[in-house]
């Protein structure tokens, strides 16, 4: 993690003001949406992802064969039915 710091503004309503060379690193583009939250204190932005990069992301487990999900589809409509 950088500890670079950069002094940003807030508008009059609580908007907060980034720089362009914040925005290229977070990957942060004019029109997109991006989500926040606190954690222990400090605000994270970060872009919110959409379809296209969550596609693009590496998977954290193997790819599951057809076979694999249709049984996974059955045994989740048992669990629903038996709701």
């Amino acid at each position: 993690m950088s500890s670079e710091k950069t002094e940003l503004s807030v508008g009059t309503k609580g908007e907060i003001y980034t720089t362009k060379i914040i925005r290229e690193k977070t990957g942060l583009h004019p029109g997109e949406k991006a989500v926040a939250h606190v954690e222990e204190g400090r605000l994270i932005i970060e872009p919110k992802p959409t379809s296209l990069s969550l596609l693009r992301k590496k998977r954290m487990a193997p790819p599951v064969s057809p076979e694999e999900m249709r049984q996974h589809r059955r045994d989740l409509s048992e669990r629903l039915k038996e709701r």
